[in-house]
């Protein structure tokens, strides 16, 4: 009997050293971007998102009237600022590009130029992803282009997912470029209540994978987007989920070596 309990007794308090698998995942940061595109476009929703208290990440097209004021704008209110590159889709008006977008009839040096310009164009740039594309991210030369001034000037790579054949993934690892691909649209349908079922799917995709990225814009559906990112924020604190901007959801390794992530006031 006395051998008995000296066997059991060291399992027993092994046991109760050892975390449950529950304990583990409550331990584990659960952290999501909520990427709004088409600043520095439209207006619709701009000063809800940019004056709300939610660290969204304002994607910036450049080369337009409010590229510059947007920018500033959410720099100052503590908001990442990102590159809203504009790329030719397969299918879309050639308005909806807006100034100087990338197309496939461009050349390698003149998509270098391009992307050179819109890094100075918008001020406070930690990172790029592309507006529109579906054509123009399965094109080798360009992708390749951009993710090279991407390297040179230290930027990460949010892969918007327009085609499933982009070429930003492979490029980027072969050249070393941080990059994340977006998980889901927001405001595919515009309706308050789509958007906040669609933050629902985000919260569960965070859970699952640890991070999750999310892409709703100003503009049109600009008002309909923010009021349902707004709404789905309990569900978000319940679930002990953070949103944070894009470049928090890089390793800490990646972020040391590569770039230095948005912070609160810097300059």
């Amino acid at each position: 009997m006395k051998k008995f309990v000296f066997i059991l007794l060291p399992l027993i308090i092994f046991t109760f050293q050892q975390p449950t698998s529950a304990e583990k995942m409550e331990s584990k940061e659960l952290k999501a971007a909520v990427i709004i595109d088409d600043f520095g476009g439209g207006t619709g929703g701009v000063r809800e998102f940019l004056e709300g208290d939610i660290p969204i990440t304002a994607a910036v097209m450049p080369f337009t009237e409010h590229t510059k004021e947007h920018a500033k704008w959410a720099h100052k209110y503590g908001i990442e600022v990102m590159i809203h590159l504009s790329m030719e889709p397969k299918r879309g008006k050639r308005s909806w590009l807006g100034p100087r977008p990338i197309t496939n009839d461009l050349s390698p040096a003149e998509v270098r130029r391009i992307v050179e310009d819109a890094i100075k164009d918008v001020p406070y740039a930690v990172g790029i992803n592309n507006h529109m594309g579906s054509l123009a991210v399965e094109n080798e030369q360009i992708v390749r282009a951009i993710v090279e001034v991407a390297k040179e000037r230290r930027l990460f790579i949010i892969d918007s997912a327009t085609s499933p054949n982009t070429k930003f993934p492979k490029i980027a690892e072969e050249l070393g470029v941080p990059i994340l691909k977006r998980d889901m649209f927001l405001d595919d349908i515009s309706s308050s209540a789509h958007v906040r079922n669609q933050m629902i799917r985000l919260a569960k995709i965070t859970e699952i994978k640890g991070t999750g990225i999310a892409i709703g814009h100003v503009g049109i559906t600009g008002k309909v987007c923010s009021i349902g990112v707004f709404q789905a924020i309990d569900e978000f604190n319940k679930r002990n989920i953070k949103i944070v901007p894009a470049s928090k959801l890089f390793s800490d390794k990646v972020s040391e070596k590569y770039f230095i992530p948005f912070k609160k006031g810097s300059k």
